[in-house]
């Protein structure tokens, strides 16, 4: 049945580009299926100052993870696929794509994870009466403006990881509402970039770039269930260089990776919300009611749909908890036992489930990068006690994993002053996959339950499949009916609610926690970052 479905074309792909993952996932014609998967493990460099990703990186690791995602089918159904009936392209959302008028990159793609863009964001803010943070794209584009930067005046398109492969493949400029949202502010009437904002953009960049008209850069908006162009000839070649892949499949609006886990946890509703943890950590909380008021902590992006949604985004996630579940792995394999990867992470976690409430004394600053919720323009991880803490390997577990969550709280804090009310919290990414543990720990911090669904292990590439298998539906009913009919009917969910004794623990670490970002200004300070090459 899976082989004939893969033959035929049954079936929908979704890849997902994370910030140290690229993702392949294959569905069935019931989403919640999957047939096969493929991955391929990247990293941002700090080059020049600058985060970035090699471009030729973006095109060898699509093509690892669509060749692997096509030897786990032939392994599983004995058949590699040569079409789908859909595809869809996700990706770290915001920062600095730009290309002139012969498609080249003017400057080196600039991340989400750059924090040079300070003085735009805040004029940028002041002018539009929005958050305009400094990792979206209207930031980075200004900063440049600001700055002097020659490139500008040779730029004719600015998008974002996801649209520019999904340009690369179709030919068409065009964006998910999700992924645009984070580029220029939406308007909620019209679901389009807001007109009198880019009016007022080209008139502060008048001064230094007189001939720029930002909406001319952009890319054009679609919604969920849109068509966005199909596989070109060279599209799929770039895709699959074996040349089996064939050309003229659809393909679905591309999204940022925030709508992809929207999705993937089945929160795109009034009242939903979903954490997604990975190299950053974010959460996305569908809102009744515009914010009173703008917050630097919280920007306004969309759904897939095109719904407001209020997004507490930290640039730091799990990175450093990674780093230090690879020493321990290492330590481990120099004793002479070798552990397969999650089975390290998964005793380390269990490890800290007999760590005391409040860490112990021990502190984790996990910013490798500049966090602004935390007033951080730099970062430097960190560990720090307290002379009288309780140093145990339980309560340096207990101690990493809150700090993972702790500047996310900061930002949720504000939500709850807005009167924004949530009728469940999804969480989804790897560092969910030991049951029970990170869960219980984010119930602990947010004061709140938190559920787990079973596909959210395949994390944002499963979601972005769902997306393409919507957009080739024969019949439209609402996205969210959709989701709640053809896809979580019947899902598996696990779900923690907060332990009293945790819920108090981890309000002492944030207390503590509070008090020491000024070690962490000063390391930044001190600590001059390496640059990597």
């Amino acid at each position: 049945m899976s082989a004939e479905a893969i033959r035929a074309g049954r079936t929908s792909l979704g890849i997902e580009f994370g910030s140290t993952r690229i993702k392949a996932c294959l569905v069935a014609e019931d989403p919640s299926v999957v047939l096969a998967v493929g991955e391929f493990e990247w990293e941002n460099q700090l080059v020049d100052g600058r985060w970035t990703y090699s471009i030729d990186d973006v095109w060898a690791g699509l093509q690892a993870a669509y060749s692997a995602l096509a030897a786990d089918a032939q392994a599983r159904h004995d058949v590699r696929p040569d079409t789908f009936g859909a595809i869809g392209i996700s990706a770290m959302m915001h920062g600095y794509l730009a290309l002139d008028d012969a498609d080249n990159l003017v400057v080196p793609f600039r991340t989400w994870r750059n924090t040079s863009t300070g003085p735009a964001a805040t004029e940028l803010s002041a002018e539009f009466g929005v958050n305009i943070p400094m990792r979206w794209s209207v930031a980075h584009l200004y900063q440049a403006v600001l700055d002097g930067e020659e490139h500008v005046a040779d730029e004719r398109f600015l998008t974002t990881l996801a649209g520019y492969v999904h340009w690369r493949l179709t030919g068409e400029r065009v964006l998910g509402i999700g992924d645009a949202s984070g580029m220029f502010p939406i308007a909620d009437d019209t679901r389009d970039y807001d007109a009198r904002m880019l009016e007022r953009f080209d008139e502060l960049a008048a001064g230094t770039a007189p001939a720029l008209r930002i909406a001319g850069l952009l890319p054009r908006i679609l919604v969920a269930g849109d068509a966005a162009g199909a596989l070109t000839a060279e599209g799929a070649a770039l895709l699959d260089p074996s040349g089996l892949l064939g050309a003229g499949i659809p393909l679905c609006p591309p999204e940022g990776d925030a709508g992809t886990g929207m999705v993937a946890t089945n929160s795109i509703a009034p009242r939903a919300g979903n954490v997604s943890a990975g190299t950053s950590i974010f959460a996305m909380v569908v809102l009744e009611h515009p914010l009173r008021g703008a917050h630097p902590e919280l920007d306004v992006v969309t759904t897939p749909s095109g719904d407001p949604v209020a997004m507490v985004h930290c640039n730091n996630g799990a990175s450093e908890l990674a780093a230090w579940v690879a020493i321990f792995d290492r330590f481990a394999q120099a004793a002479g036992v070798h552990l397969d990867q999650a089975a390290v992470y998964s005793a380390l976690f269990r490890e800290a489930l007999d760590g005391e409430p409040d860490a112990g004394g021990i502190l984790a600053y996990n910013q490798l990068a500049g966090e602004p919720i935390a007033g951080l323009d730099d970062g430097r991880p960190l560990v720090v006690r307290a002379n009288d803490s309780s140093f145990t390997l339980a309560n340096f577990m207990r101690a990493q994993l809150y700090g993972v969550f702790a500047t996310l709280t900061l930002g949720m804090a504000l939500l709850e002053s807005e009167g924004v009310e949530l009728d469940r919290m999804f969480a989804h990414g790897g560092v969910f996959r030991t049951a029970h543990v990170a869960q219980r720990f984010l119930a602990a911090a947010l004061a709140t339950s938190v559920s787990v669904a079973e596909t959210a292990s395949e994390g944002g590439a499963w979601g972005m499949a769902v997306l393409a298998s919507y957009a080739s539906s024969p019949s439209k009913p609402s996205f969210s009916d959709f989701l709640q009919e053809r896809v979580f009917r019947g899902a598996a969910v696990t779900t923690v609610e907060p332990d009293p004794v945790d819920v108090a623990g981890f309000a002492s670490y944030l207390v503590d926690y509070r008090a020491g970002l000024t070690i962490e200004r000063a390391a930044a300070h001190s600590l001059t970052a390496r640059t990597l090459s």
